[in-house]
């Protein structure tokens, strides 16, 4: 049996393999909260590739069980989530539904979909928590809607402190796969990665809102 250390490994090198993360140090992307980033994560390209895809959803699984994670319903939020809430729910015979970034306009109006949750226990799927804002969110809606929420679980996790500290104000219990020490860990093991990579990212990780302004004035 896979233990969750071993599972955190292998959904770092299936990651790099499908291209999901990369390293951008020289041309830094901008996240949507102004964080300058050398690294970057499209987990969409997942159920691209079957074949990486499956120890992700199996590594959610063990998660589960190593965790002793006690849950009715698997909500994933949209779109990001819903794959992988769908598939892990597939797959463990459990209930899965998806939240709505916005509510719609039309219709019933409504931000959960796929089924009633009031009373139930609720665990949260997302691909990727970066300082916790949209994971909030649809805690807030599923809470809204009568469901009970304590735990997110994650593909990837920045690992930010602010992300943190917003969890525990909501208390909530935030669970990753993998995170961004591992993935280049594991991708310098590959070759994927360079040591001068993966050291921009660990200053960039120690220092996540200053490191693009301290770029900019040793550049």
């Amino acid at each position: 049996m896979t233990t969750l250390a071993e599972a955190s490994a292998l959904v770092a090198r299936a990651l790099i393999d499908v291209g999901a993360v990369g390293v951008r140090a020289d041309n830094p992307i901008t996240f949507k909260s102004g964080i300058v980033s050398p690294v970057y994560v499209d987990n969409r390209t997942l159920p691209f590739h079957p074949v990486e895809w499956k120890p992700v959803i199996e590594g959610f699984k063990t998660l589960i069980d190593e965790k002793q994670i006690a849950f009715d319903v698997l909500a994933g939020v949209a779109v990001g989530g819903v794959p992988h809430a769908s598939a892990l729910g597939y797959m463990i015979q459990k209930p899965s539904l998806f939240i709505r970034k916005e509510a719609k306009e039309h219709g019933t109006g409504k931000r959960v979909e796929g089924g009633k949750i009031e009373g139930k226990n609720v665990l949260l799927i997302e691909d990727l928590v970066t300082t916790g804002g949209s994971s909030l969110s649809a805690v807030n809606a599923l809470r809204e809607e009568g469901g009970t929420v304590t735990t997110i679980a994650s593909i990837v996790t920045y690992g930010f402190a602010e992300a943190k500290e917003a969890f525990d104000k909501a208390a909530i219990t935030a669970h990753a796969l993998t995170d961004f020490h591992t993935i280049m860990k594991e991708g310098v093991a590959m070759g994927r990665f360079t040591q001068e990579e993966q050291a921009a990212v660990t200053d960039w990780l120690a220092d996540p809102h200053g490191w693009g302004a301290k770029r900019k004035g040793t550049a």
